[in-house]
């Protein structure tokens, strides 16, 4: 029973690994990362709606990416409250210089009711800061 439970479970997981496409070598590739009580998800290139919510795959170039990124912010952040407050917010991230070939990483997190988004490349340099869109409370 454990073997075939353990068998099970690789194959989900080598099922889901399966579901992200190979990186096309003409584009820039967009991987997003978040902390472990949030979700980010990809939402706009240049304006245009993106299908895709785990990573972005863009033409090299200037491109805006717009991510839509769900946190919640701890009570001792907010005042006489119980409970944590979710918000949901739309961050705008500009870049002038995706390469083709190149992978990078968009990292978001908050400080208190503050959301932030880090653009970095495959040496973990800061590339790009994005700027806060409209947030509303969950």
């Amino acid at each position: 029973m454990r073997t075939l439970l353990l068998a099970g479970g690789l194959l989900v997981l080598s099922g889901c690994s399966l579901l992200m496409p190979t990186p096309d070598p003409n584009r820039a590739w967009v991987d997003l990362d978040t902390q472990p009580d949030a979700d980010l998800a990809a939402v706009e290139v240049d304006d245009k709606s993106w299908d895709r919510t785990r990573y972005f795959e863009v033409d090299p170039g200037t491109r805006e990416l717009t991510v839509r990124y769900q946190f919640t912010v701890d009570p001792t952040n907010i005042g006489p409250v119980d409970s944590p407050l979710w918000r949901d917010c739309q961050l705008n991230l500009k870049f002038k210089d995706f390469s083709a070939g190149q992978r990078y990483r968009l990292e978001a997190g908050h400080i208190g009711f503050r959301p932030w988004a880090k653009l970095y490349d495959q040496d973990n340099r800061e590339l790009a800061r994005g700027r806060e869109g409209r947030c509303a409370k969950v």
